[in-house]
């Protein structure tokens, strides 16, 4: 039995694999943060970076209250 979540893991995992950007595959997935994509489907993002994660996360938070 498939389940909708497994449709919605398979859909990120395919779209990563494929090389979308991770700050859009998190914004379809409805995480709040990159980094919630990054930790969960890091096995499928070139070089695991976490520390890079954290800056962009802190940027976009800083642009969104620029707005």
């Amino acid at each position: 039995m498939i389940r909708f979540h497994d449709l919605r893991h398979s859909h990120a995992s395919i779209l990563l694999s494929g090389g979308v950007d991770l700050v859009k595959v998190a914004a379809r997935m409805g995480h709040t943060s990159p980094k919630t994509t990054l930790e969960i489907y890091a096995h499928l993002v070139p070089n695991n970076d976490y520390d890079v994660a954290d800056v962009f996360e802190m940027a976009l938070k800083n642009s969104v209250t620029d707005l």
